[in-house]
């Protein structure tokens, strides 16, 4: 290496196939000179990742459902790409010391384990799975004060307020102020809610994300849970955490200080943005996407919430008051809930009833380790199930 050159910085993408990962590799092809993809790992959908490691080459590839390992293993033979299955592969993937940084773009809880082993190993991590603290959020962020590893946010929020709070000191923090569309049923009164299908649930109108996510957004439950992580992740009291509805989707997030000034993070609704800025932090790279044009901006409106509506907002931050293991349960409640839903399972209107049965009466523990995640995440999927098949 001539001293004009610089390493490039090698980056596994566990969720290779959903919408933060494609986008994570849109990023990277535009600046195949400071990236490499070194691992791609997917769950199911094995026709994409054999594309995606067809035309990039990493080093490794897992696919977590075993059923498919020959396929993509015949597939990737000829480009000499290694190939791994299974859950346990996809837990240990991270530790590979050829690994710089990781986009965790896993969906849902599955994002724990891999995270928990990617800080034990002293990893970058790019964190697009919110669920990783909301559920182990006291474990993680214990474990990664003994490490040298580090966590970035590439959900739009955090990375608004991330970058709201560069060059700033943590305790001139007020609050904080997430904002959030309103998804598709802001303006449906709460009684047609019953009526709701899951096609008309995912037509979310400003972002394109993948299913869980969407639903997420459309009872707000994604933007309690975006309230536990902010809370880990910056070390803000609960209730100074605040939620706006913004229609536009242009402010992402804004800090509050001490002062009473506010500093906003305002760009298009596009995902590439804080992918990019978690991938290259401390420096902004050029990124080649539409710019936000002011002047086309009619208004930028913002209203309270109405938590009588979204139930799930305010039983997230319940989960959180509790603290222990209730935001671990609530969160695989809404999983389960949130999967019988976009299945004709359950009722769109039910659904924060089921997490709040799911959730009565668990019995939490304060300091619980990892294997006590898992238990309860156990224990809790296997009641909502219960509760739905006896039909809510």
């Amino acid at each position: 290496m001539t001293h004009t050159e610089s390493k490039k910085t090698n980056v596994a993408i566990l969720g290779s196939t959903g919408s933060i990962g494609t986008q994570s590799l849109e990023v990277i092809k535009q600046h195949q000179d400071k990236f490499q993809v070194e691992v791609l790992t997917a769950c199911r959908n094995s026709q994409l990742l054999i594309k995606q490691a067809t035309e990039l080459k990493p080093n490794a590839v897992v696919i977590a459902d075993e059923t498919k390992y020959e396929k993509v293993k015949e597939a990737l033979e000829p480009h000499f790409i290694k190939v791994f299955a299974g859950t346990k592969s996809l837990e240990d993937v991270v530790t590979m010391e050829s690994i710089d940084v990781i986009v965790m773009a896993l969906v849902g809880y599955s994002g724990l384990k891999p995270t928990y082993n990617a800080v034990k190993a002293n990893k970058r991590i790019a964190l697009a799975n919110k669920e990783v603290l909301v559920v182990g959020g006291e474990l993680i962020m214990n474990l990664l004060q003994n490490s040298r590893a580090s966590i970035y946010p590439v959900d739009s929020e955090h990375s608004a307020i991330f970058q709201c709070l560069v060059g700033e000191s943590f305790d001139t923090i007020e609050k904080l102020i997430l904002t959030a569309s309103g998804g598709p049923f802001r303006n449906l009164e709460i009684e047609k809610w019953g009526q709701v299908t899951p096609e008309q649930a995912l037509k979310h109108p400003n972002w394109c994300m993948g299913d869980k996510v969407t639903i997420d957004s459309a009872t707000m439950m994604n933007k309690g849970l975006e309230v536990i992580e902010a809370y880990w992740l910056f070390g803000v009291p609960i209730d100074n955490i605040e939620v706006l509805i913004h229609p536009q989707s242009i402010v992402h997030s804004m800090v509050q200080f001490n002062d009473g000034s506010v500093k906003a993070q305002l760009g298009i609704p596009d995902m590439k943005l804080p992918i990019q800025y978690a991938l290259s932090y401390p420096q902004r790279i050029k990124l080649q996407e539409e710019r936000l044009d002011l002047a086309k901006i009619v208004s930028l409106d913002f209203e309270e919430v109405d938590t009588d509506k979204f139930r799930n907002l305010k039983i997230a931050i319940n989960s959180i008051k509790k603290g222990g293991l209730y935001p671990c349960a609530m969160n695989a409640a809404n999983e389960i809930a949130v999967d019988a839903f976009l299945n004709n399972r359950l009722n769109f209107a039910k659904i924060p009833d089921l997490i709040e049965q799911s959730t009565a009466n668990i019995v939490s523990i304060s300091g619980p380790t990892i294997d006590d995640y898992f238990e309860m995440d156990k224990e809790i999927r296997h009641k909502t199930n219960e509760l739905i098949i006896k039909g809510i």
